[in-house]
């Protein structure tokens, strides 16, 4: 931290560019984005709520999509009430501690989200390719296991980039051609030779973001499969529907990724980098719950138990 003090030119702040994007009157897109925000936190609050007090929803897959929909809450709590605060003031601007710490929980909730995604697969491949086997393997001991593992990954690789961003100097613009603060668009503003922080970034990504990707993809397979040999074409959808709701969400999380994170240099432009990382960020722990809540009776049918007898105890 020192290191950056010393060498920015005594700036203790970072402006963001992306804002531009956001016409006059910003107003309305304050009231956008806080519908959103709010959407989010109810959404993803309502299946917190539910899978942790029906009992018919304490099984494995649950409990990872309870990680999952806390896990939403505050990826986007990371980046949108600063959002929210920039569009109601003049000054669009993040002091460098705020800044770190931004990126410090953005990136080790990405990974998190990779581990996990990547887990709740594994917990689907168990259950349809070795059902007799389910509760032996996914016992309550093992999911613990593996959640506290895909957190503590993900908040060790942050820990990682953090320091090594927080030791680059920024003698240059203060200026992020972005709406948040994320990894590459610090490295572009360093002084200095940024290989060996992009070379960790490449691994990283190669570990956290394609590994669980092909452990996904190696499961499926293993799931069509299996399905496949199911004789009864209803057999056959009642058991993949179980994953449809999974599948979506892994596509869309890693489309937007993708597109936030991988697009060719020839596509990148400030409003596009700036829609990007509002899809990513944004969009997708919104849709998640509905993703949940709409593709899944069981889900439908509890919350419709645990609300009723809630609003039941009030009266």
């Amino acid at each position: 931290m020192e290191q950056i003090g010393n060498q920015s030119d005594k700036r203790r702040e970072f402006s963001f560019l992306g804002y531009s994007n956001f016409s006059e009157p910003q107003a309305l897109f304050f009231i956008l984005f806080l519908a959103i925000y709010i959407t989010t936190l109810v959404g993803n609050g309502l299946i917190l709520t539910t899978t942790w007090l029906d009992v018919g929803l304490q099984t494995p897959m649950y409990f990872f999509i309870r990680h999952l929909s806390f896990l939403d809450i505050c990826y986007i709590s990371v980046t949108l009430p600063h959002l929210l605060k920039n569009l109601l003031t003049d000054t669009k601007t993040i002091s460098i501690q705020g800044c770190l710490t931004q990126l410090y929980f953005l990136v080790a909730f990405v990974g998190v989200e990779c581990l996990l995604l990547a887990t709740m697969a594994y917990d689907r491949y168990i259950a349809i390719c070795y059902p007799l086997n389910y509760e032996i393997v996914m016992n309550s001991r093992m999911c613990n296991r593996m959640t506290v593992a895909s957190w503590g990954c993900g908040f060790l690789n942050s820990i990682l980039h953090t320091v090594m961003t927080a030791h680059l100097p920024f003698c240059g613009s203060h200026s992020l051609e972005h709406i948040f603060c994320d990894v590459p668009q610090l490295l572009k503003l360093s002084c200095v030779d940024t290989f060996p922080n992009q070379m960790t970034l490449l691994a990283v990504t190669m570990i956290l973001g394609i590994s669980p990707f092909l452990l996904i993809i190696i499961s499926y397979a293993h799931i069509v499969m299996a399905v496949l040999k199911i004789r009864s074409t209803q057999g056959r959808h009642k058991v993949f529907s179980t994953c449809t709701s999974h599948i979506t969400v892994v596509t869309l999380f890693y489309a937007t990724c993708a597109f936030n994170y991988n697009r060719p240099s020839s596509s990148h432009s400030l409003f596009m980098d700036t829609l990007a990382s509002l899809l990513s960020n944004v969009i997708t722990p919104m849709l998640n719950p509905i993703i949940y809540c709409l593709r899944n009776k069981e889900m439908k049918k509890a919350m419709r138990r645990v609300f009723r007898f809630k609003g039941a105890s009030f009266i």
